[in-house]
């Protein structure tokens, strides 16, 4: 199936993504790239309208970079979102200002999701192979050996949705996790809260402010295009039914607004935290991402983001199994590398929570204690100002081909063993970055023009080296497979060294000097990179052989040459 068509009731493409929210319409967008024929279904009339989501870092702007949806998208950013934690007298207890923009842009930034889902949508206008199918409610689901049947009404008609594959981004309640039999753990606590969004700020103020006030805990939350949120925590005893009333608003916001009378409010809406994540992320074949997969308190902002994770995770592995460039077990992978990081931040989120929203007067006084003697300490401010205490995603098994999850010298043991990483003798206690997101820089053409280096590398594998022309030390049939692959390969440079003298290449430059920074304190010269920008294997530019045949190998990619397919076609005619 490479292209969607219609035989009476039954619609065809490679893959049907039920779901148009963030996590459906980013894994369309990134299919659609790559040729993969798509219908979206989603049950609504049109996109939800409301705020929910309200931040959005960098990993999540980096993939839409991939998009090339970013210069549509940035209109609905605030960069540099700051959050300041104050108790009940409106001290600040901790401020979270993280300067770091090693992936290419700013690490907190507020938007508006409505203005970039919308985005996220236009985008899919690009591709005459993705067809986007309002109104379109799933009834049930047929795993075939080959392929999967969506039913779907569409007012009085069924339509059947036939693909390769399925993925639910259908939201918490997620219909494909229910058929998948999938077990969706973890806890629904009677935590409630009143979000109440209105246009002409009434304040103005930047950034967001997070009040653990034990009268009532709150959150002060400034958006672009001058909206701001509040939002304020319900007590076990008071009824939902509060946030239409008009006078128990106006008295939340009297401590907050000069004139609540004079607030425009756009809405009012009581939301339940959730911290629940799937056993599993694949059932045969059928995939879910986003809050499909997992649901997690909204402290940390990380819920729309870690539905794009799940969607940069699954785009590049489903195209590359649609468009034959990988087997189906690469598929498995998908659990694998997503899972665990999903629920570390879950985790994070909840103990942010707990933190906040205590209302006993005695574990106040101890918690704001215990935050200012911790701010004294410069190290541990910094820990919390730049955000460091944010799980980063680093991949243990899956696509990687070395053991980063071992200690540096079982990891030593390991890699003797397997020869690869040589260097490491010289990096005794420096971790592998395999498995971990490469840095996203400026970097400089021969022709002096200066890009973001995933604007030069593209949406495909890519082979990194720095010293030395990578291609010098692979043999021809290793060139072979990376030809087969489509990788980008390119030798990194000092910009002053910018000269276009390595045939098969390309030569980029070092703008600021962050490439060779990034080398200087990794026991590392040569990286493979995967579609998604993750590191799938790390070493010395003459152990870059051995780390390209490993990636084939725990990717399930298929690079054979033509000499091997001959043989292997050959192979299996004469045992026939």
């Amino acid at each position: 199936m490479t292209s969607s068509s219609t035989r009476g009731s039954v619609r065809e493409a490679d893959v049907t993504i039920v779901g148009a929210g963030p996590a459906g319409l980013s894994i369309a967008n990134l299919l659609g790239l790559r040729g993969v024929s798509v219908n979206l279904v989603e049950a609504l009339p049109e996109l939800i309208n409301y705020p929910r989501g309200v931040g959005i870092d960098d990993e999540s702007l980096r993939s839409i970079q991939t998009m090339g949806l970013i210069q549509d998208v940035l209109p609905h950013t605030t960069p540099n979102h700051v959050m300041h934690l104050v108790n009940g007298r409106g001290r600040i207890l901790a401020a979270i200002a993280p300067a770091a923009d090693e992936f290419g842009w700013s690490r907190r930034n507020a938007f508006v999701q409505p203005a970039v889902d919308r985005e996220l949508l236009k985008g899919l206008e690009r591709f005459p192979h993705v067809q986007v199918h309002f109104a379109h409610e799933a009834e049930r689901i047929d795993d075939q050996a080959d392929h999967v049947d969506l039913h779907v009404r569409a007012g009085d008609e069924v339509v059947i949705f036939r693909s390769r594959y399925l993925v639910g981004a259908d939201g918490g309640r997620s219909f494909t996790r229910k058929h998948m039999g999938v077990a969706f753990d973890g806890q629904s606590p009677s935590t409630r809260w009143i979000v109440i969004d209105m246009e002409d700020d009434p304040l103005g103020l930047p950034n967001v402010w997070v009040g653990g006030d034990p009268k009532r805990p709150y959150v002060s939350l400034a958006l672009p295009h001058g909206l701001r949120r509040f939002e304020f925590m319900l007590f076990d005893k008071e009824d939902e039914k509060l946030a239409e009333d008009d006078a128990f608003i106006a008295r939340l916001l009297a401590a907050h607004v000069p004139d609540p009378s004079k607030a425009s409010i756009i809405r009012r809406r009581v939301y339940t935290h959730h911290s629940r994540i799937a056993s599993s992320f694949r059932a045969g074949r059928c995939f879910i991402a986003g809050d499909a997969a997992h649901l997690m308190p909204v402290w940390q902002g990380q819920g729309w983001n870690s539905g794009m994770r799940d969607s940069t995770n699954l785009a590049w592995k489903l195209s590359a199994v649609v468009l034959g460039e990988a087997d189906d077990a690469l598929l498995d992978t998908y659990t694998v590398e997503r899972q665990p990081h999903a629920k570390a931040m879950i985790g994070i989120s909840v103990a942010f929570g707990r933190f906040v929203r205590p209302t006993n007067r005695a574990v106040v006084l101890l918690r704001d204690v215990a935050a200012r003697l911790l701010g004294a300490v410069p190290a541990v401010k910094q820990y919390f100002v730049q955000m460091k205490y944010k799980p980063m995603p680093r991949y243990t098994r899956g696509v990687v081909v070395d053991p980063i999850d071992a200690t540096p010298g079982e990891a030593r043991a390991r890699l003797e063993g397997k020869k690869l990483l040589t260097s490491y003798r010289h990096f005794r206690d420096v971790p592998s970055p395999v498995g971990t997101q490469f840095i996203q820089p400026r970097v400089r053409t021969v022709d002096g023009a200066e890009h973001r280096l995933d604007d030069v590398i593209g949406y495909r594998w890519a082979v990194l080296a720095w010293g030395s022309n990578p291609l010098a030390h692979l043999d021809e049939a290793q060139r072979a497979k990376l030809e087969r692959l489509g990788a980008a390969i390119i030798w990194l440079r000092p910009a002053t060294q910018l000269v276009d003298d390595a045939p098969g290449a390309q030569v980029l430059g070092d703008v600021d000097g962050r490439i060779k920074k990034w080398f200087d304190t990794r026991p590392t010269a040569a990286l493979i990179l995967r579609p998604d920008r993750f590191i799938a294997a790390a070493g010395t530019v003459q152990e870059l052989g051995r780390m390209l045949d490993a990636t084939i190998a725990a990717g399930h990619l298929r690079v054979e040459t033509q000499e091997t397919d001959a043989a292997t076609a050959e192979q299996e005619v004469s045992r026939a």
